[in-house]
């Protein structure tokens, strides 16, 4: 029987990501990789990391996408203004086209003049943007509900909108009580914890597993193993950084 082993929030911390799949011992013929999104934005290596996560799908891993892999898209593909600033100035953008090679002067936009959206093109972001448009954004199975975020508790997850599996989070924590496990990403387990529990991987008295370690800002990168919910985890090196909330360019659903 193979394992089944769930990561998610990597943010380009491409050396984490390696650590972690080594500690695990995973290998693609005998054991099942579930990742959850938000692969880029923030950390250093976002181009390297998604290399690595196209690899691993080609290989069998189940890729889903994450609100950082959404926002990449429509800031790139869309276009539109208030996505773009949001992305690049908000939420990590600088760093996942830094990664790709481009400078700021390639794509900052000045306030003061009118907006028009910078060419940025390359082959490899091309291929990347491809593969994250076709990506999934949950799993489920019999017992289990794989997702970005979580779940509208009031809503069949076939009926809910995409963009609530990976932007939803008090609705969800709060008022989720469905018969199936839910594993997210999304919410760091800090701010789920009631304890001092740090980054450490967040059981739910309502079955819901959060998995998000705040790698990215210092803290853990978490693989959770099923069935038997067995927890591994690297720390990352602390950061200067204070953590900032991401922000979406609709309302917080």
């Amino acid at each position: 029987m193979k394992r089944t082993l769930v990561i998610s929030d990597i943010h380009g911390e491409l050396a984490l990501f390696e650590e972690l799949l080594q500690h695990i011992g995973y290998h693609p013929d005998q054991d099942q990789l579930i990742l959850l999104g938000d692969y880029i934005d923030r950390g250093p290596h976002s181009k390297e990391v998604l290399d690595k996560v196209m690899k691993l799908s080609d290989e069998g891993a189940v890729v889903l996408k994450g609100n950082h892999e959404d926002m990449m898209v429509r800031a790139l593909i869309d276009g539109e203004e208030r996505v773009w600033k949001n992305w690049i100035n908000r939420n990590g953008g600088t760093e996942t086209l830094k990664s790709y090679g481009f400078a700021e002067k390639d794509f900052k936009v000045e306030e003061e003049e009118p907006f028009v959206k910078p060419a940025i093109h390359s082959k490899e972001l091309e291929d990347h943007l491809h593969f994250i448009q076709n990506l999934d954004t949950y799993l489920e199975w019999e017992d289990t509900i794989f997702v970005h975020a979580g779940v509208h508790p009031e809503k069949p997850i076939e009926e809910t909108d995409p963009y609530e599996l990976i932007w939803i989070r008090d609705v969800f924590h709060n008022g989720y009580c469905g018969e199936k496990t839910v594993i997210f990403g999304h919410t760091p387990t800090k701010n789920l914890h009631k304890d001092k529990q740090g980054c450490s991987v967040y059981f739910g008295d309502n079955r819901i597993i959060g998995i998000d370690g705040a790698a990215v800002y210092g803290g853990q990168l978490n693989c959770l193993q099923l069935p038997e919910k067995v927890v591994y985890s690297v720390k990352a090196k602390e950061k200067k950084n204070s953590e900032k909330g991401e922000t979406n360019d609709k309302q917080k659903v």
